[in-house]
Parts: structure tokens; sequence; C-alpha cells
């Protein structure tokens, strides 16, 4: 009983962290037919109609799944929205929310027990409803004409990596560049849209959740087709290499100076 209501006590002292930042980030709905996605949507400091600005797309693990437009920004939230940041980076911010009934990428299992904790990713069909509706926000965006279409870029962590690894091959030569953390992806897609392409992967050694072999293969699939590769490992850290990730004094710099060619 004690150790649940800690459990209850931390879930609220972090949602009454990410309320802080509330008030940055909008709450949006993008509707598509009868479906809709939740997303929230920080706009660049300083915000001119008519200019052309990046956007970063975020992608929260399977624990902020929901309804309440509100838990996908517990982590990378708080990031972004640092006023040096907003100043430094002037970009639209995407955090969207997966539904509790859906997943951002086409995720099964093997059935085989080995290093990649017998994941599985179906890369034919279609893509996940979250997804699909994704891409077709970041569509629209586009088309509103305030988008820099040579600084498009995605991250995420947990489910969140892997379904930054299922969009890049699902809409090759849209990004600049693409994180992930304590993600999985196909390796079988990376010649679909890794050629020259720059990527930034980080994992904890000791993850129990998403085992790191699958950073591992993602990082040598890539490498092989020719992506420009960067990989952080943490010696020790278990799943929430995350914490570690946002706190590279470089994350943001990095992220920000990719351009896409052509």
């Amino acid at each position: 009983m004690k150790n649940a209501l800690l459990t209850v006590v931390g879930s609220l002292l972090c949602l009454q962290m990410i309320s802080q930042d509330i008030p940055a980030y909008e709450k949006r709905s993008f509707v598509n037919g009868r479906d809709s996605l939740l997303y929230r949507v920080l706009y660049p400091l300083g915000f001119k109609a008519g200019k052309k600005y990046p956007v970063v797309v975020f992608l929260h693990g399977s624990g902020e799944r929901g309804h309440d437009n509100v838990k996908q920004l517990v982590w990378g939230g708080t990031l972004f929205a640092d006023s040096s940041n907003r100043k430094k980076y002037p970009a639209f911010i995407i955090f969207p929310q997966c539904p509790v009934n859906d997943f951002w990428a086409m995720l099964g299992n093997s059935g085989v027990k080995d290093s990649l904790g017998g994941m599985k990713f179906f890369t034919t069909g279609p893509a996940s409803r979250s997804l699909g509706l994704l891409m077709k926000l970041l569509d629209s965006m586009v088309a509103s004409g305030s988008v820099n279409t040579n600084k498009i870029y995605v991250g995420g962590l947990s489910m969140g990596g892997m379904g930054s690894f299922e969009i890049l091959w699902r809409k090759p030569g849209f990004f600049a560049a693409a994180i992930a953390v304590c993600g999985a992806g196909a390796p079988d897609m990376a010649p679909v849209y890794a050629r020259n392409f720059p990527i930034w992967i980080f994992h904890g050694d000791k993850d129990p959740a998403v085992p790191v072999g699958n950073s591992r293969l993602m990082v040598n699939a890539l490498s092989k087709a020719g992506a420009k590769v960067r990989y952080s490992e943490y010696t020790g850290v278990g799943h929430d290499s995350w914490k570690n990730a946002f706190a590279e004094p470089d994350f943001l710099k990095w992220l920000f100076k990719q351009k896409k060619k052509g």
C-alpha cells in the first residue's frame, strides 16, 4: 500500500511539473474525417506570419498514452519550452499523443526469446491509426506555408523511438534528421531512407524493457546503408536513457544544425 501511494504521489508531482509548461504549449486536435489526433504545439518565439520555421515532432513512450493531451509532455516538454532554447532555436514543436489502444509503430512478437526481446516490426500494410494521422498532420503543416521543409525533424523515446524509425521509411526524404532514444526498428528498411541521413541513437546498456541490442542492430544497419549515424550508449543505465540523452550538451545544437540537401 505504501509503495502504491508513493507511486500515485510521484505521478501527481510529475503532472504538476508538466502543468508549469502547459501555457507555452497550445492544445490542439487534428481532425481527419471521423478520426482525430490530440497534440500540443509550441509556436516559435516571436512567430511572424510569412516566415518559414523548422519543425520538431517528438513521440512519447507507451506510458504517456492517453486522452488528456498532457502526459506526452512529461519527457522533453520542459527542454523545448526552456526560454533560452526557444530563443536560440525558434521552431514549431509538436508533441502528439497516442491513445492507450494504439501504438506509434506496427510492432509484434516474433515468438523467439532473443537479444532483441522478441520484437518484430511489420513493414507491409498501412501505418497505425495514430502514426497515419500524424503523417497527415505534418503534411497539412507543410501546406500552410510556414514550415522550412529543409529543417523538419523527428524524435522519440521507447515506443516513440520505434515510431521514429517507422515514419522515416514511410516518409523517406521528408525529414532532415532524426533522434531515437531506447527504441527499436526494422533494419531491413534502413536502405529506404539512410543514405547520407543524419541520425542520433541513444540507449542504456541495462535496459530491461527494450534491450540495447535493438539500437545496436539499427546502428549497424543504418551505417551499412550509408547513414550518418551517431550512437550514444550509456553504461549501467536502464530504460530511462532519455534523461541522459536530454542532458547531452549538444543535443539541440546537433539537431537544429541539420539541414536537408536539395
